[in-house]
């Protein structure tokens, strides 16, 4: 059985290379036929937030990578509850992520599951390897 890799993103998406680099390795990783899962906390939430513009901070904007994840067969997107509202953010705000499930006659859903901090928590005890970027 694949191991379970989770990607625990914390960092604002501009401003650091630690989002771009948990992309990346995101995407490599599931090339390998890795199970993969990410959740985003704290300012790592604003990673998947529509609109992004990074006109003022000199950096490409990556953001819409995350909506080929679902090709990649990356479909465990985690967001904390808590840190969205935190931030003044509800769902809405961030981008609409979904995969094709092959067993539902490819039927898209969504890939972001909104979680408590006490089931994300249940959910990184899960996992056998944690990166965090």
């Amino acid at each position: 059985m694949a191991k379970k890799f989770m990607y625990l993103n914390r960092k604002a998406p501009y401003g650091s290379i630690y989002a771009l680099e948990s992309l990346e390795v995101v995407l490599i990783g599931a090339a390998f036929e890795q199970d993969v899962s990410l959740a985003f906390i704290g300012d790592g939430v604003y990673q998947l937030t529509k609109g992004q513009n990074t006109d003022g901070v000199g950096m490409k904007n990556f953001s819409p990578t995350y909506a080929a994840l679902g090709d990649y067969d990356i479909n465990k997107i985690y967001v904390e509850k808590e840190s969205l509202e935190e931030r003044g953010l509800t769902l809405d705000d961030l981008q609409h992520l979904v995969w094709e499930d092959e067993d539902d006659d490819w039927a898209e859903k969504d890939s972001i599951r909104l979680v408590s901090r006490s089931e994300l928590a249940d959910i990184l005890d899960e996992q056998d390897v944690t990166l965090s970027f």
